[in-house]
């Protein structure tokens, strides 16, 4: 069965731009008022990033399935997606204020890291799933670049306190892996997922 549009379960601009790239109309599925959508992104203890990501990912799949169902709308498929940081095992998830974000940015200063992000989609009868890897190594950031970045508020709501497409873009001196991913949506991913789907895409 073929789709003409994807429901995307996601607030992010980034994700919405991304989808265009690859012609995918889409139309929004939002949280509720009164749906702690935060609350699904808690880690747990423990938890492996690989995993978190993915967990995080198929929570909100579910969430928006429910929403998808209570509000009577049309159905299509529903695309859900989540990023997430890691230094070794450790979460960086977005930071909670300007303190937190300066902290996470010290971290990752001179150091690789790994930016997952887990896709999936539902087609009405199953889940379709991938998950994105990359390794991102920063520069060095110097005490006024990280905290001019930091007060241009761009950190704030960003997995790892930072977005690479963003005005610390410069500071990234090499990624191995998938850029759209790190962006918050693995373009090559996620048109294999929107294709077994049904979802019809410009190419």
């Amino acid at each position: 069965m073929k789709h003409g549009f994807v429901y995307l379960a996601s607030q992010s601009p980034r994700r919405q731009q991304l989808l265009g790239l690859i012609g995918a109309r889409l139309e929004p599925l939002l949280p509720d008022a009164d749906e702690d959508a935060e609350a699904l992104e808690a880690t747990r203890p423990g938890e492996a990033p690989a995993d978190y990501v993915q967990r995080v990912t198929r929570a909100k799949l579910a969430a928006a399935r429910q929403r998808l169902q209570r509000r009577g709308l049309p159905p299509a498929p529903i695309l859900c997606a989540d990023t997430t940081v890691a230094l070794g095992r450790a979460i960086l998830a977005k930071p909670a204020d300007h303190t937190e974000a300066a902290a996470m940015l010290q971290r990752l200063s001179g150091r690789a890291h790994r930016v997952y992000t887990a896709v999936a989609v539902h087609d009405g009868r199953r889940i379709h799933a991938a998950l994105s890897n990359s390794r991102v190594r920063m520069a060095a950031l110097p005490r006024a670049v990280l905290a001019a970045y930091v007060a241009s508020g761009e950190p704030m709501g960003k997995a790892g306190a930072y977005a690479i497409q963003g005005a610390l873009a410069g500071w990234i001196e090499r990624i191995d892996g998938s850029h759209s991913g790190i962006m918050g949506l693995p373009l090559f991913e996620t048109t294999q997922l929107l294709r077994a789907a049904g979802v019809q895409l410009a190419l």
